[in-house]
């Protein structure tokens, strides 16, 4: 069982606790992108979990996670495209947030102050006054809010950090990221 795998399991189980006379943790995905459709793919396997609504401002994102989900479950979940709609349903326990990044914390925040444990991608926050604030609002509502870091475990990211602390390629003076990944333009939207 990888990291990830453990995390979204223990979360369900844990979200699964309190949820009294409930058989399944409804969860919703905030964010169908690459990260919220992954979320989706982990999900889809456990058993104690309904992925029951779907939120992103692209109807077709949307639509074809929803296609998804159909095909492999046999139930189609609820679609939106404001999140506070999701977070005002009483029948959702927990809340994936694979929004743009600075998104994440205000959505984190909203989602637990309606009473939803959350599972934040990340970054979870952009700065150290946003990040208490979210440690802040879980502890207040009781919550659980756990943050994804998928590079800090992945094979070869692991490798790269034992090369780097064992000394192998000499001393660090400088680090540049880029993400060489495609982004399909969504077209031109009405503002939201």
């Amino acid at each position: 069982m990888n990291r990830r795998h453990f995390l979204v399991t223990a979360s369900a189980a844990a979200s699964q606790s309190w949820a009294g006379a409930n058989d399944r943790v409804r969860v919703a995905i905030v964010g169908v992108g690459s990260r919220g459709s992954g979320n989706i793919r982990e999900f889809l396997p456990l058993a104690n979990v309904e992925i029951a609504a779907l939120v992103d401002v692209d109807g077709q994102r949307t639509e074809e996670a929803a296609s998804t989900i159909f095909q492999k479950t046999g139930k189609r979940p609820k679609l939106e495209t404001d999140m506070r709609r999701v977070f005002a349903d009483k029948d959702i326990d927990a809340v994936t947030i694979a929004t743009t990044n600075h998104w994440h914390t205000l959505t984190a925040v909203w989602a637990m102050q309606a009473g939803k444990d959350v599972y934040v991608e990340k970054p979870v926050s952009h700065n150290i006054w946003e990040g208490a604030k979210l440690v802040e609002t879980a502890r207040k509502y009781k919550r659980i809010a756990a943050g994804g870091t998928q590079r800090r475990w992945w094979g070869r990211f692991r490798k790269a950090i034992e090369l780097i602390h064992a000394g192998e390629i000499g001393d660090v003076y400088q680090a540049n990221f880029f993400f060489p990944g495609n982004r399909d333009s969504i077209g031109f939207k009405e503002p939201k």
